[in-house]
């Protein structure tokens, strides 16, 4: 099936190349346009017009509510939760995508989005389009979302909530790469924004495959939704990354009427008094790009290609000799990690090498 895939990489031509390089000179000359800020959480911008950016949680955090919050406050131009919208007068059309849930679930979601933003929830706002596309293939609803996307005037918002079904392979980097440079282009060409849904892995903080590492890397927030420790019924927002200045996290839980409310003055617990828990290894965070590059050399400066044990092995004594104290629980996610930053690869299901013109 991810064949399918690999038939719209288009090569273009000399010709077309030479036409692109040129048009994307940048000239000190020209004065190009700051992107509009259309979100903000407390005057912390998280969305702009032509880029992109994420929630992730894990299972029944209640990432759905904090998007509908989202798309409430972009429907009214105000104030829902803690999120600002301001959106331009000629770009008010929002399009919400939902890949896995039934048209039902869908149809209670867009109500509640309504009854947030303080509209009447029993006839249909022109300025909100909900799609349920459950039942098609990955590569139909690419196509799907692309022709609205494309063919909708005026329109400023983008959600797809489940962006993972988006795609055949979560864990594929070609169709992984292909669907991120796809929410590239649409932001880019139709001056959009798109907020995506993903997943968190139940053991670690991470978005889950491939594709959570490429959103991570080029999306503007990424905000993370997680069940308070104390309280199950309340769920807290924070950035997880965020190219403009950090917000205060906030929190919200869902009142009688099923719609979230704010939490004024909430503070998420933060550390339990006591012995502090040892924090979980993150082979990304405790471990410095010169760390990875000095024992990945070494490792594989003895041998060109290794099988997984024998390349568990190696990684152990190579990072003991940069200071890095590996056991086997440990360098799981290690090579984990190594993988999804295509640090080191498994060609032919086979045998991991080494791609030393790696970023970090």
């Amino acid at each position: 099936m991810a064949m399918d895939y690999i038939k719209e990489t288009k090569d273009i031509s000399a010709e077309e190349a030479i036409i692109l390089w040129q048009a994307s000179r940048l000239s000190l000359s020209k004065s190009y346009e700051k992107a509009p800020e259309i979100l903000k959480v407390h005057g912390s911008v998280i969305g702009t017009l032509g880029n992109f950016s994420a929630s992730i949680g894990k299972a029944k955090s209640k990432k759905t509510f904090n998007v509908s919050a989202i798309v409430a406050a972009a429907l009214k131009n105000g104030t829902v939760l803690r999120y600002v919208a301001e959106l331009p007068e000629d770009k008010r059309k929002i399009l919400y995508v939902d890949t896995e849930q039934s048209p039902y679930h869908c149809l209670k979601v867009m109500k509640r989005i309504l009854r947030m933003a303080g509209l009447p929830d029993d006839r249909d706002n022109e300025n909100l389009e909900f799609l349920a596309l459950r039942k098609y293939t990955p590569e139909q609803r690419i196509r799907i979302v692309e022709q609205a996307i494309y063919n909708t005037p005026d329109i400023a918002l983008v959600i797809i909530d489940g962006i993972r079904d988006m795609v055949y392979d979560i864990n594929s980097p070609g169709e992984s790469t292909r669907i991120i440079s796809k929410l590239m282009q649409w932001t880019d060409d139709r001056q959009i924004h798109i907020h995506t849904i993903l997943h968190q892995n139940k053991g670690d903080e991470n978005a889950r495959g491939h594709i959570g590492t490429e959103l991570n890397n080029k999306a503007e927030t990424v905000l993370l939704v997680e069940k308070d420790k104390s309280n199950g019924d309340i769920s807290n927002v924070s950035a997880m990354h965020i190219r403009a200045m950090d917000f205060e996290p906030f929190s919200f839980r869902i009142n009688d009427n099923a719609l979230p409310e704010l939490l004024e003055g909430y503070k998420p617990e933060t550390k339990k008094p006591g012995r502090p828990e040892e924090e979980k290894f993150d082979p990304y965070r405790h471990i410095t790009e010169q760390q990875h590059r000095i024992a990945l050399e070494a490792v594989f400066g003895l041998k060109e290609e290794y099988g997984y044990k024998e390349l568990e092995n190696a990684l152990i004594k190579s990072y003991m000799s940069v200071g890095v104290k590996l056991n086997h629980q440990k360098a799981v996610p290690l090579i984990t990690m190594l993988r999804n930053k295509r640090m080191i690869v498994q060609e032919n299901g086979r045998k991991y090498t080494f791609m030393p013109d790696f970023h970090y």
